[in-house]
């Protein structure tokens, strides 16, 4: 998944074929949101590299496809929100911290006490 997000900027056309877990591209979707151009068929991930991401709200479904949202949120243009951040906490230690020491502008509120919300970028 971060693989694909870095891609989603890249020049030209990227193939990425995943083999071993079949729901690996749960965050295509997420992606797209912002702006990317990913198409999957069967395992394979076609992604044509565009100019800009735009800020959108997306949900991390998983560990590896927050990550992938938080990249490309901090390549976008504009604020995005990520929700369901518990993921992003439980794989990664002091995320928002040590995006803020890298420049982010980052934080992270609940908007409601059954969904943690992760927003900015």
């Amino acid at each position: 998944p971060l693989l694909t997000a870095a891609l989603t900027l890249a020049s030209g056309t990227s193939r990425l074929a995943e083999n071993v877990y079949e729901g690996r591209f749960g965050h295509v979707a997420e992606l797209g949101r912002m702006g990317a151009d990913i198409s999957v068929e069967d395992r394979v991930a076609t992604i044509r590299g565009v100019e800009r991401l735009s800020a959108a709200q997306v949900e991390a479904h998983d560990i590896r496809a927050g990550a992938a949202l938080v990249l490309a949120a901090l390549a976008a243009e504009g604020t995005s929100r990520i929700y369901e951040p518990h993921h992003l906490r439980r794989g990664y230690e002091k995320l928002e911290e040590k995006l803020r020491a890298l420049g982010a502008r980052i934080s992270s509120r609940i908007e409601d006490a059954d969904d943690f919300m992760f927003t900015g970028c």
